[in-house]
């Protein structure tokens, strides 16, 4: 019996030092104040840890307000997107991938309505050179009757705090602005005619004329690493309303993978249920604030959000 359980704790202790030599973190280097994600409190994190606001409680005050009526809808000719409907503020209005326009169905509820407030349906005009038969509306799982644009239910972004701003586009690769005939803003067109970069690997490299050579993902937008991250226990400090923000990498095969470090190539499973890709046993991100391939508007927020090397490392950190 004691040779058995002497054997078990031998192979035990291998398999530990397997995976501290896979996810070895160097410490007092790049991860000061890990968290653990599943004892993390969003509210006890720092506005400027992820971008000037959450998206959820005091953030969303700064955007339009969730019951708001759309008005007379418009349409912005946005140098990045193309035609974006808005409402008569000229707040952004989005579409959400998992939603259904045939029947017309939502499936953004609780906390998804905080960040992305459904436009209700009352008191709406179509907008200016589009057709009236375009508008319609939906009651939701709560009664109350939302916006659809071609039966796509319709909604806000709690982080759009001024006419004009899109950060809605692109957020988790589901939620996008809604162009006048209620598909994906151009730069995200339904079907092969978009602009997404063809044939990228799942994981790549960009040369940035500003930051060098940096890691994107398949769709070409830059990959981000949090400094208040933890490689090994892997730990992620960017939890709820930061995860709307900061959207998680999803995993990658590693055969899919161009000029980018294999070293501690892992999924993370999130206690949040999120399964996130990790290099070097970094948890990996993309920036909800990059609307297009190329755009690096995440680099250096808060002093703890930065661009990823080929080697995994921090892109431009001063420590």
């Amino acid at each position: 019996m004691n040779t058995w359980r002497n054997a078990s704790l031998a192979v035990t202790a291998v398999t530990l030092l397997a995976l501290t030599a896979a996810c070895g973190q160097e410490k007092g280097t790049e991860s000061p104040g890990g968290q653990n994600v599943g004892n993390a409190s969003p509210a006890g994190q720092a506005a400027d840890s992820y971008g000037s606001d959450s998206g959820y409680g005091s953030g969303a005050a700064s955007g339009p307000a969730s019951a708001k009526q759309a008005g007379q809808l418009a349409v912005w000719d946005s140098k990045k997107l193309g035609k974006v409907v808005t409402d008569s503020e000229g707040f952004t209005l989005y579409r959400f991938d998992k939603d259904t326009a045939s029947p017309p169905a939502s499936n953004c509820e609780g906390d998804c309505a905080k960040a992305w407030p459904p436009v209700p349906a009352g008191n709406v005009t179509a907008a200016a050179g589009t057709g009236a038969a375009v508008i319609g509306k939906v009651t939701r799982a709560d009664g109350t009757q939302q916006l659809t644009l071609a039966g796509w239910p319709v909604y806000r972004y709690a982080k759009d705090a001024a006419p004009g701003d899109a950060l809605g586009q692109g957020v988790g690769g589901t939620w996008f602005a809604a162009a006048p005939d209620g598909k994906k803003a151009a730069v995200n067109a339904d079907g092969p005619s978009g602009s997404r970069p063809a044939a990228l690997a799942g994981l790549s490299v960009r040369t940035d004329p500003k930051l060098g050579d940096i890691v994107v993902d398949k769709r070409g937008m830059t990959v981000y690493r949090f400094n208040k991250d933890v490689a090994w226990p892997m730990k992620s400090a960017c939890t709820g309303a930061c995860l709307s923000k900061w959207p998680v990498v999803a995993p990658v095969e590693k055969n899919d993978v161009k000029g980018v470090t294999t070293k501690g190539f892992v999924t993370f499973d999130r206690p949040d249920g999120l399964r996130q890709q990790a290099v070097d046993c970094w948890p990996l991100y993309t920036f909800s604030g990059d609307v297009e391939p190329g755009d690096t508007n995440g680099q250096g927020v808060g002093g703890t959000w930065y661009a990823v090397s080929p080697q995994a490392k921090l892109v431009g950190a001063t420590k």
